[in-house]
C-alpha cells in the first residue's frame, strides 16, 4: 500500500489553496519545488472548521499512534468498507473528522515477499488529486499539547495498480465530492459513498530505479578518501 507520495512545497504553505483541482492544471512552474511525504511526516491536510465555517490547512502526522509506544505510526491506513464501523476510526469518521491530502504522485508496491520494489503512480489528467483521509486528536503523557495524526482511506485497486500485484489503493476524491467528504455537506453516509475506485484514467505507473552503490576505493597515503 501507499506509504509515500510527492506534493509541491507551496500547497503545505498556502493555506487558502484548498480546492486548485478548480484550475486548468497544476504544473511545476506554478509552485516553487516538490516534496516528498512518507508515514511519521507531518502532512498538510485540508479539514472542515465548522466553527470557522471555512477550509484549513492543519499539519497532521501521517499514522496514528501505537497504544504501546506512540512513536510507532499504527495503523496508517483505514479500509473504506469499515471506516464507518472499526473501533479506530468510526468515532473520527462519523464526527466529520476527515480530510484530504493534495498530491502529484503516489507509490505502491506489489503485496510479494522479497524487497519492496516501488513504483510512481501519476494521475495525468489531473496534474493532481486529493486522497481521503481521516484524523484524529491525541493525549500523549510523553508529549506536551495534543498530537494530530491522520491514516489514510483505502479503496480497492484498479486495473492498473491490481497488475504490480496489489490489492489496494488510496481514495481518491472526484472534485464534485470534497465538500461532501469533508463534512460541509451531506450525512456520513453520502461521505462513506466518496471512496470508490477510479477507473477509467490516463495514469501512468513507474519502477522506481534503486540508485546503484559505489564501492569505494582502498584508502591510501596518497589518497586518504574512505578513512573519513
Amino acid at each position: 500500500m501507499c506509504g509515500k507520495f510527492t506534493a509541491m512545497a507551496s500547497w503545505a504553505e498556502v493555506v487558502a489553496f484548498s480546492q486548485p483541482l478548480m484550475r486548468e492544471q497544476v504544473t511545476p512552474s506554478d509552485n516553487d519545488r516538490e516534496i516528498t511525504f512518507r508515514v511519521m511526516g507531518a502532512l498538510p491536510v485540508i479539514i472542515w472548521d465548522k466553527d470557522a465555517g471555512q477550509r484549513r490547512v492543519v499539519p497532521m502526522r501521517w499514522g496514528f499512534p501505537d497504544p504501546k509506544n506512540w512513536k510507532i505510526p499504527k495503523p496508517i491506513h483505514a479500509r473504506s468498507e469499515t471506516i464507518d464501523t472499526t473501533k479506530a476510526f468510526a468515532p473520527a469518521f462519523l464526527d466529520g473528522q476527515r480530510g484530504i491530502v493534495i498530491v502529484r504522485t503516489f507509490n505502491e508496491a506489489p503485496d510479494v515477499p522479497g524487497p519492496t520494489v516501488q513504483h510512481t503512480v501519476t494521475p495525468g489528467d489531473s496534474g493532481a488529486i486529493g486522497i481521503a483521509f481521516i484524523w484524529r486528536q491525541f493525549d500523549l503523557a510523553d508529549l506536551p499539547g495534543t498530537m494530530r495524526a491522520c491514516v489514510m482511506a483505502t479503496v480497492p485497486a484498479n486495473q492498473l495498480i491490481a497488475t504490480l500485484p496489489t490489492d489496494r489503493m488510496p481514495a481518491v476524491l472526484a472534485d464534485a465530492d470534497w465538500a461532501t467528504w469533508l463534512g460541509e455537506t451531506g450525512t456520513p453516509g453520502d461521505a462513506k459513498a466518496c471512496l470508490k475506485t477510479v477507473e477509467g484514467v490516463r495514469w501512468t505507473m513507474t519502477k522506481e530505479e534503486r540508485a546503484a552503490k559505489t564501492k569505494r576505493a582502498k584508502p591510501t597515503v596518497s589518497d586518504p578518501k574512505g578513512l573519513f
